[in-house]
């Protein structure tokens, strides 16, 4: 790596590269990073560059918890370690390049609060039950004018939802996705005007599940840059107000077995597929504290928003938190998989996948039962109706969150227990912030956090 390093730094500096981003999601899906200059990047591929670990127990509003024993003190510092095979240079800042990292103990020993060691294990395990998973993102997010303090007071588009005209206003914006999406080496699948106020989407290619994290912050990282240098602002924010639709960050998954897609099925997946769905949803509660945690997420998870409000699956019903696609005649069997609606930008990238690809995998093992498909919204049910179906309503705050996450072996596993009581103590810390404010004042409180 050391060789790679360098000879990256090389053509970077000759090409006017100043400095690399190494980046890392923490524990509230919030971006973060340490500049090196290009001539240290070497350097930083051999010895890491060095950070407090405290970094695990900040909480959304950048305040440290030390709830969390093993973090409790000041003390401390780890190693992040760049991915040299992922470096990019950031085409919309050509002075700096883009690679995600590795947080290990100051010994270079793996460290148990690292997100992404926490997927690379799940697909390591993946891997030896001879399984393979892809994973792509859809990202929903809302633009303004620079400056603004509230979206929904300065929209970026005026509409309609899915409008050409929508966008007229922000052609050379949309130019500098398209081009610098491409120039990143991230592919997107379509991009257009949403449903929400000035609310944008684009689709993120699918790819192995580490790859499509690491390309998740990477999109970040572009469509931030890109919308400073044409005056604007971008929220990724759950919500930009109480009453405007949300942005979810839909992660669509599929799984194989020797090239066979398992989802594959006649309007249904059977079998294993069958098994991987069931599995996401017995754990779908505490799936939902890992993938949609923070408390506008909670606020965002309503009946009638496409956002997922109930425990169930359907086929492609939108309305539904596991929204089954299957294959076509025209999009090919392989096409088949399963859209998770009840995530957003407040999720670790990393430790969304490591769930998700845990409890399906259980779920082939296990092969629970699965429930036939709904294709209505049960909010328009009795609650006898529910409950005839086995269909409940998803964790509606924090407590109920927590108290899904620890009842559930499977998924609180996943993270291991100095992750999961770090990730617990920064939930509770944005809890105790929240208990104090209104539910104005949480949401304009995270329209720019991530």
């Amino acid at each position: 790596m050391t060789k790679a390093a360098s000879a990256a730094a090389k053509d970077f500096a000759a090409a006017g590269v100043g400095g690399v981003h190494l980046a890392w999601a923490d524990n509230n899906g919030i971006p973060r990073s340490r500049i090196v200059p290009v001539g240290g990047l070497a350097d930083a591929a051999t010895r890491g560059v060095g950070a407090t670990s405290l970094f695990a127990v900040f909480d959304t509003h950048d305040s440290i918890t030390y709830r969390h024993e093993n973090l409790g003190t000041p003390s401390g510092d780890i190693r992040l370690v760049p991915v040299v095979e992922r470096l990019r240079r950031l085409a919309g800042q050509p002075a700096l390049a883009w690679a995600p990292v590795r947080q290990l103990t100051r010994d270079g020993d793996p460290w148990p609060y690292c997100q992404r060691a926490v997927l690379e294990a799940q697909v390591a395990e993946a891997e030896k039950r001879g399984l393979e998973f892809r994973a792509g993102y859809e990202l929903e997010f809302a633009v303004a004018p620079a400056g603004s303090a509230d979206v929904l007071a300065a929209p970026g588009h005026p509409g309609p939802a899915y409008s050409p005209h929508a966008l007229v206003g922000l052609d050379g914006f949309v130019g500098a996705l398209l081009h610098d999406f491409a120039a990143n080496g991230l592919r997107i699948g379509q991009l257009h005007a949403e449903y929400g106020v000035a609310q944008l989407e684009l689709s993120l290619a699918a790819t192995d599940p580490v790859s499509a994290a690491d390309d998740q912050l990477l999109a970040r990282q572009t469509i931030h840059a890109a919308a400073r240098v044409h005056g604007l602002a971008v929220s990724f924010a759950p919500l930009i107000g109480l009453g405007a639709a949300g942005n979810g960050w839909h992660l669509h998954t599929s799984v194989r077995r020797k090239g066979r897609n398992l989802l594959d099925g006649d309007g249904r997946p059977d079998g294993d597929g069958a098994g991987y769905l069931a599995g996401l949803l017995r754990d779908l509660p505490a799936l939902t504290a890992i993938t949609a945690p923070s408390v506008p997420s909670t606020l965002r998870l309503r009946p009638g928003y496409f956002a997922g409000a109930y425990a169930f699956w359907g086929v492609e019903n939108r309305e539904a938190p596991l929204r089954y696609v299957p294959g076509s005649a025209l999009l090919g069997e392989g096409h088949a998989n399963v859209e998770l609606k009840t995530s957003d930008a407040s999720a670790n990238p990393y430790l969304a996948l490591a769930v998700v690809l845990a409890a399906g995998m259980a779920g082939i093992e296990d092969a629970p039962a699965l429930p036939e498909p709904i294709g209505e919204d049960p909010d328009g049910w009795t609650d006898g109706d529910r409950e005839a179906r086995g269909v409940c309503r998803l964790p509606a705050n924090p407590a109920e969150q927590d108290a899904a996450l620890v009842a559930s072996p499977r998924i609180g596993g996943v993270l291991g227990a100095e992750l999961l009581g770090a990730f617990r103590a920064v939930r509770a810390s944005d809890a105790a912030w929240a208990a104090e404010r209104t539910a104005d004042e949480i949401v304009a409180a995270h329209l720019w956090r991530y």
